[in-house]
């Protein structure tokens, strides 16, 4: 082979080419035999919204970084692509394509829509992986609308239900308004907001006794507004229609007196009683919150500890209710607004202050959350506390940090989770309700998946009915992503237990308490185990300007496929590889143009010394006799980058695999090693030296390209071909030959690098080709080691730098100055001498140069016939000479104890 045959600049279009090859030849097949150990990814099922940002690349890099080094490691690796397609995003999207609400059409037009455009996606995001060099084992693929997928979300639901851990209820529940269903407290984010805080005079009741709330609004006797009652400072003055009860501390003294009286509510009237309860903050507004059903958790949690009654007034779509009086029909905005304002005006506010406020929303739309009280399903999350909580502790967290976030979560739970949703597009609840009995009916397992809207039971309901009404809730998107484990192994066909628990969970920090804690939750539940052994954590990746990168500030949103458009997918993969689990990323396309210009120096280099590492089939045994002090200092070094990329794989230190393996590959093999050996393969040497540096030169590329490959597949597959037929993404990880492995020699290598580097840098500063060759070059030192390492690198040293005659030598340098020109400074000699200017002339154009040197490095001053001429009137050029009496260059190093003589 010539370097002929290698392309000058490598072309990293041809992605398209290997990403058609592998797809051809299914290489990252999983084979399942039991024939090689088993590796289980439970990798993240995207929701397809048609396009990949840079967070699903950051997350699938690791993951496939991860995936391509464990095969090579010899694991069979089970690398699935799964989609988490149901949900409220698509339900949304079809609504604004279509152009209706989710009603207009039947259930199973819309339910077709959604498919329709959740299957496009997938083909869209299916194909930007595929660009990403991802290495999924695409034909076990999983679709969580399918119904092979639903039948096992369904049969969970059932599995569950039997041991008492789903059960139905009429509880309060975080209602998204816009959305028109309940969401779980996991799904609920919370954002900054400015409000006021309205101070508004909750009056005495004009009687002190009431049987309840409803019989007191409908007395007719009114308190007055301007009677002093109690103070209250409230955010949402157009829940007071929903007012149940005013609380007090207990221990407050401004109003402990008034404990067990009543107040009347504000423009809707009815009374209410004065309450304690050590959970009120006395320092909060005025110390007096009025309890509203429901306003916030603390509200449910009032209700529920006193027994006090209900009012709705906000119905599912955010639109107050009858209960809420002259507010009827407003949306919740229009009634603040109108509340306030008549507040005013009947002389019950008395004053309004600014306010921060966290306001939780619904994670999918950003619309603020309600509390309602509806009927739903609901898992019996705290029943299962402890046992996550124990789980979490069994797992290995990457960063370890990252499990306090689990674990918190999962002590705050208060209430289960509601996992009805009153949406379409999701897995059915498998549910149907007998009609006269009302009792819940299960269809058989063997049946699944069913929908009960368009499926009927196989039997009659125990008391003998056959008619029965459809549940029409389907299950929170949760419920499907939280088997994934268990799906990706099989389960519940019984040899799923070959293929869990999985070896690692890949994800996110933002879905810790949502995907992490569910997952290990519903796994305990169906199986009695923990779902994974590893789980790493990925950070979101920050624009250039510091930010999460948002569809709000699209100016500083860069998608991949522009990355891939400039500078291929493996600079992309490069950038995603130099970070942290755990750690946000920002984006840079300094950081782009940099791993791009790795490659492309590894490729210079590969094409380089292409010529000399194909012609002839060297092996180790041959040449271990004959390898030079650099090629053992090279050969110790690869070793070593071996076992530190090894260790940093296998602890997802993904950092250091990237910034070790540039360090090597750029700075000691191209800018040392191959400068260093060129020597050796052009000019007479023996053959046993030329073949070493040839074995030396092939091993140090095609092993580097093997620990390269997790991180730049398609680089390193276009380079290995002109070594093996063979994908290098089907060989071994390269073995580590450990008698190579010396800190000494590396140490003395690193010593002989620095020497060199010193009369580089003289030459490029003295502007002498480095290819040109050196005369003589002293080297001297007081230091016997370094006189050691430096007579054993001799040669190399000489060949190198094109070094004529090397001596090593112990002491220091012998030299002086000698002047080697002197002329008159006319400026000064002219006016002072005047007509004896010509005699000096003459003088130092006929005297030789040794004789006025020696002069003035006596006297300092020439005597001309009685013309004394002063150093300062001369100008004097000077060179250094060593002991020999030739000129030298005293190069001093910084780095070294050492000091050189360079003739040249």
């Amino acid at each position: 082979m010539s370097n002929e045959e290698i392309p000058k600049d490598y072309d990293f279009k041809k992605e398209k080419v290997w990403e058609k090859k592998w797809e051809d030849e299914d290489i990252y097949k999983y084979i399942g035999d039991g024939s090689r150990p088993r590796y289980v990814i439970d990798t993240p099922p995207p929701y397809p919204t048609g396009s990949i940002h840079l967070g699903h690349v950051l997350n699938w890099v690791y993951i496939d970084m991860n995936a391509r080094y464990r095969r090579q490691k010899g694991a069979d690796v089970l690398f699935t692509q799964g989609w988490d397609c149901h949900g409220l995003p698509t339900e949304v999207k079809v609504e604004e394509t279509h152009g209706i609400k989710k009603n207009d059409v039947s259930r199973a037009k819309f339910r077709e829509y959604c498919v329709d455009l959740t299957t496009d996606n997938i083909a869209k995001m299916k194909a930007q992986m595929r660009a990403m060099g991802y290495s999924q084992d695409w034909s076990r693929e999983f679709v969580t609308m399918t119904p092979e997928y639903m039948k096992r979300t369904q049969y969970s639901f059932l599995k569950m239900y039997d041991e008492g851990l789903i059960y139905q209820g009429i509880h309060p529940v975080n209602w998204c308004p816009r959305c028109e269903t309940a969401i779980a407290f996991a799904e609920v984010e919370y954002s900054d907001n400015t409000t006021f805080l309205n101070y508004v005079n909750f009056p005495p009741a004009v009687e002190d006794s009431y049987d309840d709330i409803v019989s007191s609004q409908a007395s007719g006797k009114q308190a007055d507004p301007a009677d002093e009652g109690i103070l209250i400072a409230t955010t949402r003055p157009e829940l007071m229609s929903a007012c149940v009860a005013v609380v007090i501390h207990p221990e407050d003294e401004r109003y402990t007196h008034l404990l067990g009286k009543y107040v009347e509510v504000p423009l809707s009237h009815q009374k209410v009683k004065i309450i304690a309860d050590e959970e009120v903050d006395p320092e909060f507004g005025t110390g007096a919150v009025m309890i509203c059903t429901f306003g916030d958790k603390t509200d449910v949690s009032w209700v529920q500890k006193y027994d006090l009654e209900i009012i709705n007034a906000i119905d599912e779509t955010g639109t107050l209710t009858a209960a809420s009086g002259r507010y009827e029909g407003m949306d919740l905005q229009t009634c603040k607004k109108q509340t306030i304002e008549d507040l005013k005006a009947e002389g019950y506010l008395l004053k309004q202050e600014q306010v921060d406020q966290n306001v939780g929303q619904c994670w999918r739309c950003k619309t603020p959350i309600e509390i309602l009280v509806k009927k739903q399903w609901f898992v019996a999350v705290r029943d299962l506390i402890e046992k996550t909580k124990t789980a979490a502790d069994e797992m290995n967290w990457v960063p370890e940090h990252m499990k306090s976030r689990m674990v918190n979560w999962a002590d705050s739970m208060e209430w289960d989770w509601c996992i009805s949703r009153q949406r379409i597009f999701a897995t059915p609840i498998p549910v149907w309700y007998c009609k006269d009995c009302g009792k819940v009916i299960l269809p058989d397992v063997e049946d699944l998946p069913i929908d009960p809207t368009q499926d009927k039971p196989k039997h009659p309901c125990e008391c003998g009915c056959e008619e029965f009404i459809p549940e029409e809730d389907v299950l929170d998107t949760w419920m499907d992503s939280s088997i994934s484990p268990l799906s990706i192994a099989g389960w519940p066909d019984e040899d799923y237990i070959n293929h869990f628990p999985s070896n690692i969970r890949p994800q996110g920090h933002d879905i810790i308490r949502t995907w992490a804690f569910y997952t290990t939750l519903r796994c305990l539940a169906l199986t009695g185990q923990k779902p994974f052994d590893d789980i790493v954590i990925n950070g979101m990746v920050f624009g250039e300007d510091g930010n999460k990168m948002s569809k709000s500030r699209p100016e500083f949103v860069v998608g991949p496929e522009e990355v891939i458009e400039k500078y291929g997918a493996d600079s992309l993969r490069t950038w995603a590889a130099n970070s942290v689990p755990g750690s946000d990323v920002i984006f840079d396309w300094k950081d782009i143009k940099h791993g791009y210009r790795f490659l492309r120096k590894f490729w210079n280099a590969f094409r380089f010394i292409s010529m000399q590492i194909f012609d002839e089939e060297v092996s180790y045994d041959v040449v271990k006799d004959n390898l030079g002090p650099l090629d053992l200092w090279i050969l110790s070094k690869l070793n070593s980058l071996n076992v530190k990329v090894d260790t940093a794989f296998s602890e997802y230190n993904f950092a250091d695999t990237i910034t070790s393996i540039e360090r090597f590959f750029w700075h000691d093999f191209c800018d040392e090693y191959i400068e260093a050996v060129k020597y050796r393969l052009y000019s007479d040497v023996s053959d046993e030296s030329r073949r070493a540096a040839k074995y030396t030169l092939r091993i140090v590329v095609e092993t580097s390209l093997k620990l390269l490959a997790p991180i730049a597949p398609f680089f390193t597959e276009e380079v290995y071909q002109y070594f093996s037929d063979e994908s290098i993404h089907t060989t071994s990880w390269p073995e580590v030959n450990d008698e190579l492995i010396s800190e000494e020699f590396e140490t003395k290598g690193d010593t002989t690098v620095d020497l060199i580097d010193e009369v580089r840098r003289f030459k490029s500063a003295s502007k002498i080709p480095l290819n040109a060759e050196l005369a003589e070059v002293n080297v001297y030192t007081t230091d016997d080691e370094l006189i050691g390492i430096f007579k054993d690198f001799a040669e190399d040293i000489e060949g190198t730098l094109k070094i004529k005659d090397l001596a090593i030598k112990s002491g220091k340098p012998e030299v002086h100055e000698k002047i080697i020109e002197v002329e008159p400074d006319m400026s000064q000699i002219g006016p002072k001498f005047k007509g004896g200017a010509g005699k000096i002339i003459g003088y130092l154009k006929s005297t030789p140069m040794d004789e006025i040197d020696s002069i003035l490095a006596e006297n300092h001053e020439l005597d001309i016939d009685g013309l004394v001429v002063s150093e300062d009137m001369l100008n004097i050029k000077k060179e250094i000479v060593g002991a020999s009496g030739k000129k030298v260059d005293i190069l001093q190093s910084e780095n070294l104890d050492m000091i050189m003589e360079v003739i040249r």
